[in-house]
């Protein structure tokens, strides 16, 4: 897969899931979207979930139109009880089984300790880990009848590098955990875990690309956390969402893989 000058993705790079079965959650915008297209591109099939609806359907005729084929689409909350699950299942009835799963839906509510209330902790801890354990629980026979697959659970720099705000560090922390300990439990079914820590990505329209245009200076120093000076690029963390996908990573398993530049603090306000 490589990249035209915009940054769309374009096929052409083998990453391998050619005829793969995925269910990604959350891919109708930024880093979602990017593996969702990217996977498409490269021949797999795939189903999404969002919270909106003409996201999803807006992502869906972009690649019918690219000639690729078109995903399997559900506009659902993955914290709403078995609506998840049902998706899942129609997802694999669909395609007659599965080979992956992403969980790539989450997010945070609330500030600092002082802000933050036990909603805040608990609304967090389900769009994350919540969400995370319920998506492999349910795609678990589905993955298993089709003699094993690939998980893979997107956590976060926050989890392995303390910033504001510590619910969300403490979550996506738990799923980076959650992945190795699946992988030990789930691996004589043939079905690999991994946890993929994005650093903070440049995606348009998202906070760091209006920083970028508000407060360049701020930016600036922020870039710096960077060896390199540069943020993560979303199909930079697409490419290795692949990978573990793929059947070129069957050693893999139980791994937590930072793709960040070597990122230092999470956050312009990291401790």
């Amino acid at each position: 897969m490589s990249e035209d000058r915009g940054g769309r993705l374009r096929p052409g790079g083998g990453s391998g899931v050619d005829g793969k079965r995925v269910l990604v959650t959350g891919g109708a915008r930024g880093l979602g979207e990017q593996i969702v297209r990217l996977l498409a591109a490269d021949g797999a099939r795939v189903a999404t979930c969002a919270r909106t609806a003409g996201d999803l359907r807006a992502l869906a005729a972009s690649l019918s139109d690219d000639g690729h084929e078109r995903p399997f689409i559900r506009a659902l909350d993955v914290t709403e009880p078995d609506l998840l699950e049902e998706f899942v299942s129609a997802a694999a009835e669909r395609f007659s089984g599965l080979d992956g799963v992403v969980a790539c839906a989450g997010g945070a509510r609330g500030r600092g300790l002082a802000e933050a209330d036990a909603h805040d902790w608990a609304l967090t801890w389900e769009m994350n880990v919540g969400h995370t354990a319920r998506l492999i629980k349910a795609a678990v026979p589905h993955l298993r009848g089709a003699g094993g697959g690939s998980v893979v659970v997107i956590a976060s720099i926050s989890g392995w590098k303390p910033g504001p705000q510590a619910q969300y560090g403490a979550a996506k922390a738990a799923q980076i955990h959650l992945a190795a300990s699946l992988a030990r439990e789930l691996g004589p079914d043939g079905i690999r875990v991994n946890a993929v820590s994005p650093g903070s990505m440049l995606i348009p329209g998202k906070r760091w690309d209006r920083m970028r245009a508000e407060d360049p200076e701020a930016y600036a120093r922020f870039a710096a956390e960077f060896p390199q000076g540069e943020l993560v690029a979303p199909q930079e963390v697409a490419r290795v969402v692949a990978f573990l996908l793929s059947d070129a990573s069957s050693g893999i398993s139980g791994a937590h893989l930072p793709v960040d530049r070597a990122q230092n603090a999470p956050t312009p306000g990291g401790y």
